[in-house]
């Protein structure tokens, strides 16, 4: 069983910047694909980045290419999400997940809101 906890939220105002953290247990971090989602209040969950276990190859949702960016840092078993350039339509809650071996794991997810 992996566990994955999500931290970094908050409230920021339109143009602000915010980075969440993930910290996903095991021993094998650097073989997991890890991902950041996210779940506004009546919509269904969406992709937002993902990272390949080297890190050398990322993805993004368009609505957030070139804005926000992915990184993780294997030796402390973390990944990151740098968001710049926050729009109120980013306001959600944002969950991280790892793919282990063909299974999901997902964190609780931590709420990010920007205010207009």
């Amino acid at each position: 069983q992996v566990q994955v906890v999500e931290s970094g939220g908050g409230l920021v105002q339109a143009g602000g910047s915010l980075r969440l953290s993930c910290v996903a247990s095991g021993r094998t971090f650097s073989s997991y694909v890890m991902g950041w989602f996210r779940q506004a209040p009546g919509k269904e969950r969406e992709f937002v980045a993902t990272i390949s276990w080297s890190a050398s190859i990322t993805y993004y949702a368009d609505s957030v290419k070139g804005r926000f960016t992915i990184s993780r840092d294997n030796p402390k078993n973390t990944v990151y999400l740098q968001m710049n350039n926050l729009k109120p339509e980013d306001t959600a809650v944002y969950y991280c997940k790892a793919r282990v071996n063909d299974n999901d794991y997902w964190g609780q997810g931590t709420q990010v809101t920007v205010s207009s």
